[in-house]
């Protein structure tokens, strides 16, 4: 067996459009394909005994016998590492249920389709399936509790803390988009300009003074006493020769901690002896340099969070425990503590597992205790100092008994603190009365709280407390989204994203927008190269100036990765042409059309999807929607568009040579279609079907008529905003139009275009991308051979074939058309265009097909400019 290769989907995608999170594994079971299980000697017997849950396993949603039945009734070896991949994620704790098998054109290779929980997981889930079954197979064992424990490795490394989740599931409650920006904890909450960004529960509208103020424990605790807030008595020293000092002016019992910890970290409490203290200022140093000296306050150990300067909940924090029995040591009393599913390592889940540290040696050693020693019946012995989560304590929530006093004075904190979100730790016998100097004090005051303690405390109620934060950050139930329009088709993609995009600067909008040539922001160029996938979709919500985004989505981006989002307002959808047939398993081009409509199924229910009435298998993709349809059309008595517009639908087509916008029986004309300078005077069809699905998102988008028509005019084909699409430089005696054309239908729409193109001569300049199939290449030849009077082959990415292999499929071509045209073969992209300008007749016409747009438009800009300069300097007579 072989593992060809593994793909993420991290977004909607043509193997399942509703499950965004999937591994794509393409398979090679070699000899084992012509094997059903059940033709395998011993191997369900063996793999039940291996992993005896598959027996709860289904097969599949649709069929209701267990996965093992049907391993011994026989299925293929691909099908069952499928299902052996999800029950390892499983085993570790990540609830994966999708899974299919789909064989490919190849014979014996598969594509091993299954859903992950996080994408180091899921790869790991794949290769250890495929090694599991191949060693079953040839007679070896697999260790599956290795494979397990790698499993929840990579899983624990990669999942989201409890106070991360908490607030990401609150917004997806809420339709808020959320983009993880690193391995870590920070996240992006909705898109483009509407974002918010946070790293666990500090947000980006927390402010950066706040939080090292509230870092800066003794700057703290002077500004709360200055405002009359009960703090310990206590000074910030850096030095041991003045702890001393220090103690004779505050009295025992202390309290040190570093100046700016957190977890509990090098803090020591109820000191009572000069000996005491000195060991605990030096612990506290090994976290920094200044150490605080406190009074020690008595009493319980309060948890107060405060969000949007409201408080939200309460805990009581008990430290890290254990109760003796009389019969097991402490050593084993911790083991049994420890063996609480609840509890985990660090913030796994919603205790964490008790560790032997340096800080319960210390307490045991004070007790006079060790770890073998055993606990009289019902003593308690508490393992910590402090009542930190993060060490092992315990929560109750009291959110409900806490006085309105003392709730005045946390909201009061965060406000004189400046920190929308906080945690207040407070000291005190109980908070069911007004806390004063008498009774308790306000020990810190923290940025960037856990939230895991209120929302599973070990007792009382629940908080769901993501709910407040995720209010503040996105008031009056909004989503954070930013309008998404995104084009998908065969051709005319690009200049369709360009027009919307175009058309949404004109209304106002901040746009940006991604296409194979680039990403652009508000105008501006961002990167140049093929930015049609996730990653170009990503980088525009990213941005947060963009209002308005025009995503490009090819297929190339779909098939790999999937979308670079979770839904969009408006989609469009060119057309469906036979290209890119025979790649990445996409054979027909219905199956090429499933990948188009990826984008389309991913418009929301209340958006509207964009649809050409003149393609069939476009047309058709509406009746796997839920959402609004709009329909466009070349022809204004197409029967699709009649049809939907008796029933009210929107539709934009042409008529009496004007762009015309439908809405059910009333009409606007827009423009007339010669005026629009998109259209070449309404000669070139194809420009005018890329206008029609962008005026429809225009008016989709309320943009207003005489916007659109000024937009519409202002829009002119050139280098500078259609780059690469029939740009056309005047040379003092002939033409020459570089395009990126790149496919069979692509050439046939040039050439209705060519037919209309008055020239003494016309001269192409050809080439074809090595990965299309051997008729489509020669089709370029045969589309060519009755345009042009002069062919030049040129080489561009040959993607696996040879040049010499280019060419004579391209020459083939040309040949069963007209065998007398003149063809010539001159490799490199610029060579072949200057050899055209060389020899140049007058009144010629050149047609360049480009693959590098940039340089080669750079280079034809420049020889117009010697050819002017040429022309300047002949004397006038």
């Amino acid at each position: 067996m072989k593992i060809i290769e593994i793909k993420v989907m991290r977004g909607a995608n043509y193997w399942s459009g509703n499950r965004k999170k999937l591994i794509v594994m393409k398979l090679d079971i070699g000899e084992w394909d012509q094997r059903p299980t059940n033709t395998i000697k011993g191997f369900g017997e063996v793999l039940e005994k291996l992993l005896p849950f598959l027996k709860s396993r289904k097969c599949s949603e649709r069929i209701e016998n267990s996965f093992l039945e049907r391993v011994k009734t026989g299925i293929s070896v691909g099908h069952v590492i499928e299902q052996i991949a999800l029950e390892l994620q499983s085993l570790a704790g990540m609830e994966c249920g999708f899974g299919q098998t789909l064989p490919t054109n190849v014979k014996g290779i598969y594509n091993v389709v299954f859903s992950y929980s996080t994408e180091r997981s899921g790869k790991y889930a794949a290769k250890a399936a495929v090694d599991l079954v191949e060693n079953l197979l040839i007679g070896l064992e697999y260790n599956v509790e290795a494979a397990v424990q790698e499993l929840q490795r990579l899983y624990n490394r990669e999942k989201l803390g409890p106070s991360t989740f908490a607030i990401v599931k609150e917004a997806e409650s809420r339709n808020i988009p959320y983009t993880r920006l690193n391995d870590d904890s920070v996240l992006m909450l909705g898109q483009g300009c509407n974002q918010k960004i946070i790293r666990a529960s500090v947000a980006s509208t927390t402010s950066s003074i706040a939080v090292d103020m509230a870092c800066d424990k003794d700057a703290t605790r002077n500004l709360l006493s200055q405002s009359y807030i009960p703090v310990p008595k206590g000074m910030l020293i850096d030095d041991i020769t003045e702890l001393e000092e220090v103690v004779k002016k505050i009295g025992f019992p202390l309290v040190t901690k570093p100046v700016n910890g957190n977890h509990g970290r090098g803090i020591t409490t109820q000191l009572t002896t000069l000996n005491e203290a000195q060991k605990g200022f030096y612990d506290a140093q090994k976290i920094s340099e200044n150490v605080i000296v406190e009074r020690f306050i008595p009493g319980n150990d309060y948890r107060f969070l405060v969000i949007n300067y409201k408080l939200a909940a309460v805990a009581k924090r008990t430290p890290a425990l254990i109760l003796g029995n009389g019969i097991s040591t402490i050593e084993e009393l911790i083991t049994k503590t420890n063996s609480d599913p609840n509890r985990g390592e660090g913030h796994q889940k919603v205790l964490t597992k008790i560790k032997i540290d340096a800080a319960t040696q210390s307490i045991l050693a004070a007790k006079e205790l060790r770890l073998d020693s055993v606990l009289s019946a019902g003593e308690i012995l508490f393992l910590k100092d402090t009542a930190n989560l993060s060490s092992g304590g315990t929560a109750m929530d009291i959110t409900d008994l806490v006085h309105p006093q003392n709730v005045f004075m946390a909201e009061r904190i965060a406000r004189l603190m400046n920190l929308d979100i906080c945690g207040i730790d407070i000291m005190a016998e109980n908070v069911a009365i007004p806390i004063t100097e008498k009774n308790g004090a306000v020990i810190e005051v923290n940025a960037g709280p856990g939230l895991r303690m209120h929302l599973s405390p070990t007792e009382g109620m629940a908080r769901n407390v993501a709910e407040p934060l995720v209010n503040m950050l996105f008031p009056n139930n909004a989503n954070g989204r930013i309008p998404v329009v995104a084009v998908s088709g065969t051709n005319g993609k690009t200049t369709v994203t360009r027009l919307i995009a175009h058309l949404a600067q004109a209304a106002g909008h901040h746009a940006g927008y991604t296409t194979t040539d680039g990403i652009y922001i508000d105008g501006n160029t961002i990167r140049l190269g093929d930015c049609s996938g996730p990653g170009g979709s990503a980088t525009v919500l990213r941005d947060p100036l963009v209002d308005f985004a025009v995503l490009e989505c090819a297929r190339g981006g779909i098939l790999r990765a999937g979308l670079g989002f979770d839904k969009c307002n408006i989609s469009v959808v060119t057309n469906v042409t036979e290209d890119h047939l025979g790649l990445n398993d996409i054979d027909t081009i219905e199956q090429l059309a499933r990948v188009k409509a990826v984008v389309a199924q991913s418009t929301f229910d209340t958006g509207t999807a964009i649809l050409n009435a003149d393609d069939d298998l476009v047309y058709q993709m509406k009746n796997t929607l839920t959402c609004t349809i709009a329909l466009f059309s070349m022809n204004a008595n197409n029967e699709r568009i009649k049809k939907h517009c008796s029933d009210g639908g929107l539709a934009a087509f042409v008529e009496d040579n004007y762009f015309v916008v439908s809405k059910g029986e009333s009409k606007i004309k827009i423009v007339a279609v010669d005026q629009v300078p998109l259209t070449f005077s309404g000669t070139c069809e194809f420009m005018i079907k890329n206008v029609l699905p962008a005026l429809l998102a225009a008016s989709v988008s309320n943009f207003p008529v005489e916007t659109i028509r000024a937009a519409l005019n202002s829009f002119i084909p050139s280098p500078t905003l259609t780059p690469g699409r029939m740009n056309i430089f005047e040379f003092k005696n002939f033409r020459l139009m570089i395009d990126y054309v790149h496919n069979t239908d692509g050439y046939l729409q040039m050439q209705k275009f060519m037919e209309q193109v008055d020239a003494t001569k016309k001269t192409g300049i050809i080439s074809a991308t090595g990965d299309r199939r051997v008729e489509d290449i020669k089709n370029i030849g045969r589309y060519s051979a009755q345009m042009f009077d002069e062919i030049i082959i040129r080489h561009g990415d040959n993607r696996g074939r040879t040049t010499e292999e280019l060419s004579t499929m391209l020459s083939d071509g040309i040949r069963e058309i007209d065998s007398s045209i003149k063809i010539s073969i001159i490799s490199n992209e610029i060579e072949s265009v200057q050899y055209t300008i060389d020899h140049a007749q007058s009144g010629e016409f050149i047609f360049v097909c480009v693959d590098d747009i940039q340089n080669t438009i750079a280079y034809v800009q420049q020889q117009i400019e010697k050819e002017n300069a040429a022309v300047n300097l002949v004397p006038q007579s």
